[in-house]
């Protein structure tokens, strides 16, 4: 498995409604987050992040070698005007990496303010083909947030009729409505999506009526809620296609599911690009998959990635988190004196796991709790594996009564999960590549250079010339230790390059005090003012 030949590497984009959120992605290994401030958010119901501290937090992911995106994407009115042009001045003041706009004027008012501020086209831009596209590009935009309801053929049509970066959602909820552009909200309970309020009418039990007769369905409650998004088996597709960037939905979940969900499509990059063989990569694959799977997922698929199949999309039964199914009920019966839940097992189970039994219309009657005790074959056990029949009690709160045969059963937490992305993503985060290259000859100050991974340059002059050594010149091996110091920034020297006459030396406080001004003027390049 590897990366397609020529293809450049997208980034992963993460979602942060919170700082805790913001900090589990960066952990996990993102590449860019996005979230909103608190106005003008399509995900108003998050906690969002003030305007007033906008420039640290700007600082404190570019420290990390992470791109900030800020959401300015709702309907704005008129009389907002006057607040959302100091909510453009202060992101480009901030020297925010992009804004994600929908509404037109919104994209105008911006490129007025802000020329040279990078600006990407919402999902909710609804575009949808190449003209499209070309229309976003032509009121300023850089990048254009695909519609979600196209498919890898579309995509492919779109990226041979047009050069513009494309961005794709790979994972999270999907909306019944296209591509979040919905007015059920509003009508229903006055609370308008396209002014981040949505009531999220989808998740809502409905009876389909036809010609005005009830169609009867005992089970399928659920006919608008689609299920989840994940897509990370298709991201060398995707490579290929020369999308520039895998974009998770969930800007309302918490750190967890952010964690789990970047490192999954983390690990879907990194492991194009190993030596492994080949049938452990699809394993190591489905490790994380399962992890963020568990972590939140309303059952899960391609989504349109693969085409219209509404009948996968929409399956009816259920609305909400359920995480894996774990296996089948057999119904109940005492155990030891206590009343269990028989199941016939497709994934591990052990003490502590949440289930969920599956009820009936709307969910009605569905039993769910935290696992307290299993028994396989009548004896007690900490753990039961796939194939096992197991017998769980849910402990003295859970009353079980009769339960039907054959409703699915599913396992809605895992501590060991939790503890599994905890470790993953609790490892220093990789540092920026630095290319560095220091030269100068005796009687002349050194200069000092950086490339970093990325892009950004810089250039220093030492304070203090090179001189004749008596004894002991400065070593290349030695001036690549000392250079390589970098404490607590984002970078590491990847490469180095010494180009000093072998002869020379210079004062140790002068190179430390190089090094650090090469470091602060890398920040400084990573931390753009958009401001005219």
């Amino acid at each position: 498995m590897s990366r397609p030949e020529g293809a450049f590497r997208p980034e992963v984009l993460a979602p942060a409604g919170d700082a805790e959120s913001m900090r589990a992605a960066v952990r996990a290994g993102a590449d860019a987050v996005y979230f909103g401030l608190s106005s003008f958010s399509a995900r108003a119901r998050a906690t969002n992040f003030p305007l007033e501290t906008l420039r640290d937090t700007m600082r404190t992911l570019h420290e990390s070698g992470v791109r900030g995106y800020v959401a300015l994407n709702t309907l704005v009115f008129d009389d907002e005007l006057p607040a959302l042009e100091s909510a453009i001045r202060g992101c480009a003041a901030a020297g925010v990496d992009a804004l994600i706009v929908q509404d037109i004027g919104v994209a105008r008012l911006v490129r007025e303010i802000a020329p040279n501020m990078p600006m990407h086209a919402s999902t909710q831009m609804t575009c949808t083909d190449a003209g499209s596209v070309e229309f976003a590009r032509s009121i300023g935009a850089s990048r254009v947030i695909l519609a979600r309801e196209l498919s890898l053929d579309d995509i492919a049509d779109i990226r041979h009729a047009t050069d513009m970066e494309l961005e794709v959602f790979v994972h999270g909820a999907l909306c019944i409505a296209y591509s979040g552009q919905c007015l059920t909200s509003e009508a229903i309970g006055g609370r308008s999506a396209n002014r981040g309020a949505c009531a999220q009418a989808c998740r809502l039990p409905y009876r389909l009526v036809v010609d005005g007769e009830v169609r009867a369905d005992e089970e399928r409650a659920f006919l608008l809620s689609p299920e989840d998004l994940e897509a990370s088996e298709l991201v060398p597709r995707l490579i290929e296609l020369g999308v520039r960037s895998l974009k998770i939905e969930g800007r309302l979940k918490g750190p967890d599911y952010v964690a789990a969900t970047t490192h999954l499509y983390r690990s879907a990059l990194d492991l194009l690009e190993t030596d492994s063989p080949s049938d452990e990569v699809p394993a190591a694959l489905c490790a994380a998959r399962t992890v963020a799977l568990q972590t939140y997922s309303r059952g899960s698929g391609p989504g349109f990635l693969r085409g219209v199949d509404h009948q996968r999309l929409v399956e009816g039964l259920g609305c909400d988190h359920r995480g894996l199914a774990v296996g089948v009920g057999l119904g109940t019966r005492r155990v030891r004196g206590k009343m269990a839940i028989g199941l016939r097992l497709e994934r591990p189970l052990a003490r502590g796991d949440g289930i969920l039994v599956e009820g009936g219309f709307g969910g009605e009657g569905e039993l769910g709790g935290r696992v307290w005790s299993i028994a396989v074959g009548g004896v007690d056990v900490h753990g039961a594996s796939p194939g096992d029949e197991a017998w769980v009690w849910l402990g003295p709160d859970r009353p079980v009564a009769d339960l039907p045969l054959g409703r699915r059963v599913f396992k809605t937490s895992d501590p060991n999960a939790s503890k599994e992305i905890a470790a993953a993503v609790g490892r220093e985060r990789s540092r920026i590549g630095l290319a560095v290259r220091v030269t100068g000859n005796i009687g002349e100050a050194p200069i000092f250079e950086a490339v970093a991974a990325g892009g950004a340059r810089a250039r220093v002059e030492g304070d203090a010339v090179l001189a004749l050594a008596h004894s002991a010149p400065l070593t290349a091996a030695a001036a690549r230790e000392k250079i390589g110091r970098l404490g607590g920034s984002p970078f590491f020297v990847e490469s180095f390059a010494w180009e000093v006459d072998p002869r020379a030396i210079v004062p140790i406080s002068s190179f430390n005090r190089a090094r650090r001004r090469l470091v602060e003027a890398l920040l400084a390049e990573r931390e753009p003012s958009w401001e005219t």
